[in-house]
């Protein structure tokens, strides 16, 4: 018997998927975070798995992990102590950046504190000029004399970011090793190791980022490593990766800055997947945990990517799924401000001590909480049984705010609930106007612990007719782990024009990228399965400052077809932009190769035809719209293919709730994922 594990570690709880790849059986469990012992929960899971599936360690063929301990790090605060060595004269890029505020039309908006303060910033004589030409050599000296200022400044770690050093690294392989040399103690990275990209602030940014994170990544993942070993799990651990792949374990002790949206991407990986069985070609994905609620796109069954993705309060500049991230999760906390204003969120209880209901020690009401007063939580053991409901407690959290508001516990509730939703509606509309498309014209999948219990509620919002909810929506994230590929980008900065003088330089980079990439996958991955190779290049117009992302045919650039490569920009542009000029000249400013090692996705049975109506197991008094009313209760399992049923109505299991409005018709699809669609 072999199994495959996937594992995602959220705010209040940490997800596994089991599969049995014998019987494709998909086995799910959550079990509450230990903030206090990271790590710790993995192993109590696994322990729950062996005595509940009869899961042995040595029978596990694959390990997958999602973890969000980059992000929170660069959240909370909580990295390294670090020092930037830039070229001297550049030593205020960070702070600079692209000169744009948070917020644009805000007045008192200011930009967030930098990572590493000015009194760490050292800047170092010597130059690479645009050409990769050297102007003047590297000052040995003064890289030696900041390297025991930082020391004595209190870093940690020393980060390197040269000016063109893109072009040519050798100054920053060269300070890197006096620092190896003179100061074994501190960690170094550099830019170009890290991400070897054109434009110094994105460079400069994300080495920062990946050497802040750096030692709390490799601690953790280094006991996840050992207490793996020690229970006797054979499987060679993956962490999920935020391009929506997956690496080896090891590696993200160094190339930490790959795995910072790790969990949020596996999670929409997973979505993808489940629209894709269930028939969906386009869907708005909403995934709620105890923290944020966070919303991506899937168009034509394919994940949208991005860069510049904000990370806390500062920009990722390498590929990963594009994720909106908001503070509105099942644990975030509502208050009244000095105004008499209610507010939910960003603060979240957490696991510890959790919402009030939860009965571990929490006093303010949470999102969860409203639910629960309001009558839609309670009804059977949350979380496979790992929390017990408690209504009295969630109703004793909202007593102060409901006497602030002068409202009854339970209107307060829903009007938490409904901040809770608009504050989804608007970064919602935000992220569909970015991409220039309709929300109405997309399914509302909706996952995670608390995403099925407000999905109809801001679909209605939004106006969108459909909703689907996954077989198991609570362990969604940790199911993108386990059908993830193996998959990793790779970028040259080579500045050519898209003609006849061009082409040998790119047909050049194209046959280094590959190479890159295959030492990557089949040496330090250990890949041996079928790959995928896929070149594209940030193009642009001549005199253009910003450039396009054009997927391009790897024959094209063996073949040193210009030609084929301008006009596919060409189309590009205008599809983009509604216009392209085919007459000028056309600039290829980075190539980029994205190889994915293919993953088997499982393949589930498809469930028997079932004919007539659900009976629902019993009625259950709620509130909402204003007013009481008696719906009826559903259990999950009890829902076959098939199955028909009309809103008001809530659907119960051990990994989440699904609320659903009147007005809402159910139907459940042939791999038990439920269809709900709004009856005009």
């Amino acid at each position: 018997m072999a199994w495959r594990i996937g594992v995602d570690i959220g705010g209040t709880f940490i997800d596994f998927c089991l599969l049995d790849e014998t019987t494709r059986e998909l086995h799910s469990l959550k079990v509450l975070t230990t903030p206090d012992e990271p790590g710790r929960e993995v192993m109590d899971g696994l322990a729950l798995l062996e005595q509940r599936h009869g899961m042995r360690p040595e029978d596990v063929t694959g390990f997958v992990h999602g973890t969000t301990v980059g992000i929170n790090t660069v959240i909370q605060r909580k990295g390294a102590d670090l020092a930037l060595l830039t070229t001297a004269g550049f030593e205020d890029v960070i702070e600079l950046a692209r000169l744009r505020m948070p917020e644009m039309h805000g007045l008192f908006c200011a930009r967030p504190d930098q990572l590493i303060p000015r009194d760490r910033i050292f800047g170092i004589d010597g130059r690479i000029l645009a050409d990769g030409s050297e102007q003047a050599p590297l000052g040995a000296d003064a890289v030696r004399n900041a390297l025991r200022t930082a020391r004595a400044r209190g870093a940690r770690g020393v980060m390197i970011s040269f000016i063109n050093s893109y072009r040519n690294a050798a100054h920053e392989r060269a300070a890197k090793a006096i620092a190896q040399a003179e100061a074994p103690d501190l960690f170094v990275f550099t830019s170009t190791e890290i991400w070897p990209v054109i434009r110094e602030y994105e460079r400069t940014t994300t080495v920062i980022l990946n050497g802040y994170v750096h030692p709390r990544v490799a601690s953790y993942l280094g006991s996840l490593e050992r207490a793996l070993a020690a229970r006797g799990v054979a499987a060679v651990p993956m962490i999920t990766k935020s391009n929506g792949g997956v690496m080896q374990a090891a590696l993200g002790k160094t190339a930490c800055v790959n795995m910072l949206l790790s969990g949020t991407a596996s999670g929409v990986m997973g979505a993808a997947f489940v629209a894709r069985q269930a028939g969906v070609a386009n869907a708005l994905t909403l995934d709620i945990g105890g923290t944020s609620a966070d919303v991506a796109l899937v168009i034509d069954g394919e994940p949208q990517f991005g860069m510049g993705e904000t990370i806390g309060e500062f920009p990722l500049y390498i590929p990963s799924v594009s994720v909106t991230s908001i503070g509105d999760g099942g644990g975030s906390i509502a208050g009244v401000d000095g105004f008499g204003v209610l507010k939910v969120g960003p603060e979240s209880a957490g696991s510890t001590p959790g919402p009030a209901c939860y009965g571990r020690g929490g006093e303010r009401a949470t999102i969860t909480d409203a639910m629960a007063v309001c009558g839609f939580l309670g009804h059977m053991p949350l979380a496979y049984g790992s929390v017990a409901m408690d209504r009295g407690r969630a109703e004793a959290a909202l007593a102060p705010l409901a006497e602030r508001l002068g409202l009854g516990r339970r209107e307060t509730a829903e009007a938490i609930v409904r901040i809770a939703v608009s504050n989804m509606f608007v970064e919602v509309n935000k992220l569909v106007a970015r991409y220039g498309v309709d929300a109405r014209d997309f399914t509302l999948l909706t996952f995670g612990g608390a995403g099925p219990m407000l999905g109809c509620l801001l679909a209605r919002e939004l106006g969108m007719a459909r909703v689907l909810v996954p077989r198991r929506p609570g362990v969604v994230s940790a199911l993108g782990g386990l059908i993830a590929d193996v998959k990793s980008d790779f970028i040259r900065t080579v500045f050519v024009d898209a003609d006849a003088a061009g082409a040998a330089a790119l047909r050049e980079a194209a046959l280094a990228l590959r190479a890159e990439a295959n030492g990557w996958l089949r040496g330090e991955q250990h890949f041996a399965g079928r790959a995928e190779y896929r070149f594209s290049a940030d193009m642009r117009y001549r005199g253009q400052s910003f450039e396009i992302d054009v997927p391009l045919q790897a024959g094209w650039l063996f073949d040193e077809d210009m030609t084929a490569i301008a006009a596919c920009f060409h189309r590009q542009h205008a599809a983009v932009y509604d216009f392209a000029d085919e007459s000028a000249e056309v600039h290829v400013v980075n190539l980029r190769l994205v190889v994915a090692g293919a993953t088997p996705p499982p393949a589930f049975p498809a469930m028997p035809r079932t004919a007539g109506a659900p009976v629902p197991e019993r009625e259950v008094s709620v509130w909402y719209d204003g007013e009481g009313r008696s719906i009826p209760l559903y259990r999950r399992d009890a829902l076959l293919h098939g199955h028909a049923f009309s809103g008001p109505a809530i659907v119960a299991q051990e990994d989440t709730t699904t609320c659903i409005p009147e007005g809402f018709a159910g139907t459940v699809d042939g791999y038990g994922n439920l269809h709900l669609t709004w009856q005009e």
